[in-house]
């Protein structure tokens, strides 16, 4: 009895120093992909570049052919994206979320030209302080989040439809509207994918696979920290 307790405890030790080990490094994915998305928007505003993609006049940005491609490739890199993630090695995954991290760098960009410099600063301070609070929250907590996660994906959904109505309306109010609900949601699926990709790590995948995971799971958290930045930039950022 004594031999098997003693067995079943350094099982849960490798477990626990593997899952810990996965976490940091799907967090280490995500700061590094956050950290090539900001130097790409630094390059592009600082040197000129963003020319190539837009034309800014009085405050809007008009795309170039270029900068349409932009604006749709993360769409397509998603897809290719999950696609490498199911049947690809970890290099093109891990090579697919880098060109991914760039190219939203440049689809944002012009974004950033609109609000001041230190409100982007105080924007990101918050988001980060709520992203990790709620990260954390997912990560630790022995609630199941499974129903909370496919509520917000429903919640998703219905943003990205209001939005596409409200680019015809032009309603200031459901502008408002979808901006504080939006938040709301990718408050919740920090949470909720924090969570799924603590679910994802099984002790006895290889290295390969471990990757993969570490890698998909960062492009997930990625998502949800750089929405959660747009949405509360629209509402607490001070134009310029």
């Amino acid at each position: 009895m004594e031999t098997k307790s003693y067995a079943s405890a350094v099982e849960r030790t490798t477990v626990d120093e593997g899952l810990r080990s996965y976490m940091i490094k799907v967090y280490n994915y995500m700061t590094g992909g956050l950290c090539l998305t900001a130097l790409t928007v630094y390059l592009l505003i600082n040197t000129g570049l963003i020319g190539m993609f837009f034309s800014i006049n009085n405050g809007y940005a008009t795309l170039s052919i270029l900068g349409w491609a932009m604006l749709i490739a993360p769409l397509v890199m998603v897809f290719m994206f999950n696609s490498a993630v199911r049947n690809g090695s970890a290099a093109k995954v891990q090579t697919i979320f880098w060109i991914f991290s760039a190219v939203m760098g440049a689809s944002i960009s012009p974004i950033m030209l609109v609000y001041t410099g230190a409100s982007l600063f105080r924007v990101f301070l918050i988001t980060a302080a709520t992203f990790g609070a709620m990260s954390l929250y997912g990560y630790s907590t022995k609630k199941d989040l499974t129903s909370m996660g496919s509520f917000m994906m429903m919640g998703l959904w219905g943003v990205i439809i209001a939005s596409l109505v409200n680019l015809f309306m032009q309603s200031e109010t459901m502008y408002w509207v979808i901006s504080y609900v939006a938040v709301a949601i990718f408050v919740g699926l920090t949470a909720w994918d924090t969570q799924q990709i603590k679910y994802m790590y099984a002790s006895h995948d290889n290295e390969d696979t471990i990757t993969r995971k570490a890698v998909a799971g960062a492009l997930s958290l990625y998502m949800d920290f750089i929405n959660l930045f747009l949405y509360l930039l629209r509402i607490m950022g001070d134009r310029k």
